[in-house]
């Protein structure tokens, strides 16, 4: 129930309007500069039509698609806007009854998961209360004009609500001065200087890409890669122009003689397995026992623009299984792969099986698709228009800028990641948090046009790798050819490669497949150390038709599912030996770890 308050903003004051008016003045005067500035550099408003994510008129036609499949039927539609006035009419009844002293319910409220509301002004302010609720039911409606479109096909309407909702998240009050009291109070409170400050903060966000703005999620002066984040105490033993390879050093004396290779997603730096060493999953497996390498994957440029998928594994994953033996002089390796490394992990398997080679002992997956249909929140990014539209643009330079992807995955949680950074650098003053995960976020990377054609037409559009239709090297991929065991870890609440996608990983394989549940997301389900003490995670389902009644079946075991892991992988890693350290075998040592691939930017 609502407390009763009266329709006035009491709580807003101006404490010096003399200070107020010359700060306004001054953002006047440094606005008109910038966008001066602006105007006279026609570039950025080039640049920016070549980095656009989703084709404008792609979104043009699928919104049009849903309002002509909306005026086959007059009739109905005019219904929901009765609906739609009934509504707004009971905010503005109620929100006077309460104006007036008397307990009302709110007509609609914000789910628990929305964060922009939780400032107390959005529910004790009657004012604020009203511009929410019509804004949320205004936002439903939108949403359910999508949803009852009829004759409309899925992929269709999965876009059309990814657009519908992207539209409503920048049109939201708490994007505004006046409509946000969090930023009207402290607009009131510094005098405006708050929006001077941001101000700044907009134009060197603007300057980060040539004139392209790109939004500050992290403090990144706070982290130096090999200082207080990639710490691990490592060596590079072998680069090439794909890779750099990554033996860390040992921390106890014997370790298991089997060493383990992790093939992270070159979409991203491998970094993200080795944070601040309270987070390192890499730093926990060596002090475990396990002799670990890691592949850094290069930063593509124009000269890696025709790199196939068959490149990367050839050059990539088997040139890394090589170093690895001859580091170590391991007859086999067990496997890691993360996302789409996963991906390129589970093909390579699928090779060397077909080329009578079991050197892979066994593979990890962290959330790794290889089943795509359904895949999720991505899929609004794939059909063959949209892909068509970025090979066009890839074509010149040879690869998709890191800027791009870190984009549109931003776009998949835009209020999260673009307009919570919005509100907080540019309306607030304020500097964005040091916050390691986030940092990592915005450490973009290249995508080789032929590589990221290739992954997101055999695998997106046409799924051939579940099918047994992939071809590398002129070898078709059948997946349930391997025999190797799997660790297949899915993250249930991941929205990049979704548990039910992930859950089917295990029945494209020949043999047997432990699978594990993580709680929380992409990220934080895979990097959860054990000292941490967070989420959960679930073993031992029953059922294998399904991932929701797998869990239901499923044993919960709080914290980390790293030791559940840990005793999986060693189980199969042989005996201890005498650790090998970086440069004791046949490779020699090149630099320390992290490397130098992993610190080219690749936002450009």
């Amino acid at each position: 129930m609502s407390d009763s308050k009266p329709a006035q903003l009491a709580d807003f004051s101006l404490p010096d309007p003399a200070r107020f008016a010359q700060n306004l003045a001054k953002l006047a005067e440094q606005a008109a500069v910038l966008a001066q500035t602006l105007s006279a550099h026609p570039e950025a408003s080039k640049l920016e039509a070549e980095t656009q994510i989703i084709p404008m008129a792609q979104v043009s036609k699928t919104l049009g698609d849903v309002w002509q499949a909306q005026m086959a039927d007059p009739k109905r539609f005019m219904e929901k806007q009765n609906h739609l006035w009934a509504q707004y009419t009971e905010v503005w009844n109620r929100s006077w009854a309460r104006a007036m002293g008397m307990p009302v319910e709110p007509v609609v409220e914000p789910s628990r998961s929305d964060k922009r509301f939780k400032d107390k002004d959005w529910v004790e302010n009657t004012v604020y209360d009203f511009i929410k609720q019509v804004y949320l039911i205004s936002t439903k409606w939108a949403l359910d004009l999508v949803n009852s479109a009829e004759g409309l096909d899925e992929h269709t309407k999965q876009k059309a609500r990814f657009y519908v909702e992207n539209i409503a998240n920048a049109l939201s009050p708490t994007n505004s001065v006046l409509l946000n009291p969090q930023v009207l109070r402290t607009t009131l409170a510094t005098s405006g200087e708050n929006l001077l400050r941001g101000l700044e903060k907009f134009q060197q966000d603007l300057n980060q890409v040539q004139g392209r703005l790109r939004i500050s999620q992290v403090d990144g002066s706070t982290f130096k890669l090999g200082e207080n984040i990639a710490t691990t105490p490592g060596k590079v033993v072998f680069r090439n122009e794909l890779f750099e390879l990554i033996q860390y050093s040992p921390q106890v004396a014997r370790t298991y003689e089997t060493p383990l290779l992790i093939v992270p997603p070159w979409i991203n730096k491998y970094y993200i397995l080795d944070l601040t060493p309270q987070k390192s999953y890499v730093k926990w497996c060596v002090e475990n026992g396990l002799t670990v390498f890691i592949i850094s994957w290069v930063n593509a440029d124009e000269k890696l623009g025709r790199k196939s998928f068959s490149d990367y594994m050839r050059e990539g994953i088997l040139t890394a299984i090589d170093a690895v033996q001859k580091a170590t002089g391991a007859p086999k390796v067990n496997t890691v792969g993360f996302c789409i490394g996963g991906s390129l992990l589970a093909s390579t398997m699928g090779y060397l099986t077909a080329k009578g080679d079991d050197r892979i002992n066994s593979a990890t997956f962290f959330t790794t698709q290889v089943d795509f249909e359904k895949a999720g929140d991505l899929l609004v990014y794939v059909d063959e228009e949209q892909v068509k539209w970025i090979e066009d643009r890839m074509q010149d330079k040879g690869y998709l800028p890191g800027n791009r992807m870190a984009d549109a995955f931003n776009l998949l949680r835009s209020n999260d990641l673009i307009w919570s950074y919005v509100v907080n650098n540019y309306l607030l003053g304020k500097d964005p948090a040091p916050f390691d995960l986030l940092y990592w976020n915005s450490d973009s990377t290249r995508m080789p046009a032929g590589v990221h054609s290739f992954y997101l037409r055999e695998c997106y559009l046409e799924n051939k790798l579940s099918h047994g239709k992939l071809v590398l090297d002129n070898v078709r991929i059948d997946l349930r050819k391997v025999k190797a065991p799997i660790y297949n870890l899915a993250a249930k609440d991941d929205h990049i490669a979704p548990l039910p996608s992930v859950f089917r990983l295990g029945k494209y394989f020949g043999g047997e497949t432990t699978l594990v549940v993580s709680g929380s997301g992409h990220i934080a389900g895979v990097v959860n150390p054990p000292a941490a003490n967070k989420y959960q995670y679930w073993t031992d389902g029953k059922s294998s038709s399904s991932h929701s009644e797998w869990l239901k079946t499923a044993t919960e075991h709080a914290g980390s599912w790293w030791p559940h892991w840990l005793e999986w992988v060693t189980a199969r890693s042989g005996d201890k030996i005498a650790a090998p350290a970086p440069g004791d075998g046949a490779l020699p040592v090149i630099c320390d770890a992290p490397g130098e691939y992993v610190r080219v930017s690749g936002i450009t």
